[in-house]
Order: structure tokens, then C-alpha cells, then sequence
């Protein structure tokens, strides 16, 4: 089936679609989807190549799906990387926009980089606030 006749079928009837004011955006959760957004270009579902960054224990998960794939191949079809966050979080996003742009979706590279980085920075350690300082009459008592 085409990947048209996918979203014109998905579009309007989908477990995945999140809509939560009439006239404001339709949101997606279906898996493969970057940006979130019920759209045909993000869409995990309707196209044939998609990249998938999902957060796990281990560190970044990115699936995508291979190139010489048969159409009928659901499992076998897809290569799934895994990046610790020890390597390095220039890695991460440089692996990302690399599988991205070396044709396979070269519209998704901004979004997978993104998607990539705020993982990242969601597993990144807080930094303890500073002490506060005493100002006016408790600093020159002090």
C-alpha cells in the first residue's frame, strides 16, 4: 500500500492522535514521530522511512528502518542503534544527523538532533544552586 493512501486513512482516524482544543493543533504519540505533530512528514505510521529516538535506561535508542527492507518484513527490517551518554553528547546528535543525512531522511535531521538533545539534557545531573547572599542590614552585621 502507498505510503498515501497510508495517511489518508490514518489521518482522521488514529489511536495515536491527541486533540485537545478543536481549533489548536493535533498532536501525535505514535512511535517514530519526532516532533509530535499529527502531520504527514512526521508521521511513523504513513512513511516507509522514518527515524525513531526513544529514551532508555542504556542511554539514546534511534531505530530506523533498513534499506533494502522487503515491504512485508516488520521486525527484520529494522536496525536499532544504542548510545551511552558517556560517550559523549557531540556523538549522539553527530550519529543522529549523520543517519539522517546521508539520505535516508535528510528532512528529519534538525528534529532527530533535537530529539536527541533534550534527552540528553533531561538525563544531565543538576547543578546545586548557589548560596544566596545576605544584602542590606544582615550583610554589614554579618
Amino acid at each position: 500500500m502507498s505510503a498515501d493512501l497510508q495517511w489518508l486513512l490514518l489521518r482522521n482516524n488514529n489511536s495515536y492522535i491527541v486533540k485537545r482544543l478543536p481549533e489548536g493543533p493535533a498532536f501525535s504519540k505514535e512511535p517514530g514521530n519526532l516532533t509530535n505533530l499529527h502531520s504527514w512528514k512526521y508521521s511513523g505510521l504513513a512513511n516507509e522511512k522514518t527515524v525513531a529516538v526513544k529514551d532508555t535506561e542504556a542511554g539514546v535508542q534511534i531505530t530506523y528502518r533498513k534499506k533494502g527492507a522487503a515491504p512485508q518484513a516488520v521486525r527484520s527490517a529494522y536496525t536499532t542503534l544504542s548510545i551511552r551518554p558517556r560517550s559523549g553528547p557531540r556523538r549522539a546528535a553527530g550519529v543522529a544527523a549523520k543517519l539522517a543525512k546521508r539520505g535516508y531522511r535528510p528532512d528529519l535531521r534538525a528534529a532527530a538532533v533535537a530529539r536527541v538533545s533534550a534527552i540528553l539534557a533531561s538525563k544531565r545531573e543538576k547543578k546545586a544552586p548557589a548560596p544566596k547572599k545576605a544584602r542590606g542590614k544582615k550583610a554589614k552585621t554579618a
